[in-house]
């Protein structure tokens, strides 16, 4: 017995951790626009009493947490803002550096784990910044901020340990993947 479409729904929302298209949304649960709609309406309810909620706009879709469970989530991020970063963290904030920028599929391709966790830790912690990305309109890219510099002990990106090195061989590695994708 397969889940219902609303836990189906719920399931991917959560596991995005970001809002998405209701475009994308239905073709991925496979359904039409109205049992989308539907869906969504059954797992708004459902949401009702519980610590989430649904933010939803003509076009996209997001699980949240409720605003009712706000001081309890103050309390989590201000105790994660005391730690030390981690090492999933430090190897996000790494890449995004050395890279001046990346998607969070890059950084979950290059780590070989979803990312998502580090990602808002480092743009709760302010080291990270999302914005669009000018390749897809659709994606998130994630920038370093000047708190990241500062945090890594440098003035600029070209101060880092190897950067020289680390950028030729990226930019090595990615001319190799575009040669890869262009036909023969």
């Amino acid at each position: 017995m397969g889940l219902a479409t609303d836990a189906r729904l719920e399931a991917v929302l959560f596991a995005a951790g970001e809002p998405l298209t209701k475009k994308r949304l239905s073709a991925l649960l496979d359904i039409p626009y109205a049992v989308l709609d539907e869906a969504v309406a059954v797992l708004r309810d459902s949401l009702s009493e519980r610590g989430l909620t649904l933010i939803e706009t003509d076009t996209e879709v997001e699980l949240r947490t409720s605003a009712e469970a706000a001081d309890d989530i103050k309390k989590l991020r201000e105790s994660e803002l005391s730690r030390d970063l981690g090492k999933a963290s430090l190897e996000t904030l790494a890449m995004v550096v050395y890279r001046g920028g990346a998607t969070r599929g890059e950084i979950d391709f290059v780590r070989g784990v979803n990312s998502a966790a580090a990602v808002r830790t480092l743009l709760l912690r302010g080291l990270i910044e999302r914005t669009e990305d000018p390749g897809d309109k659709r994606r998130a890219r994630y920038l370093p901020t000047v708190d990241a510099l500062a945090h890594l002990g440098v003035g600029k990106r070209e101060e880092l340990p190897r950067y020289a090195e680390f950028t030729a061989t990226l930019m090595e590695q990615e001319g190799k993947a575009q040669l890869a994708e262009e036909p023969a």
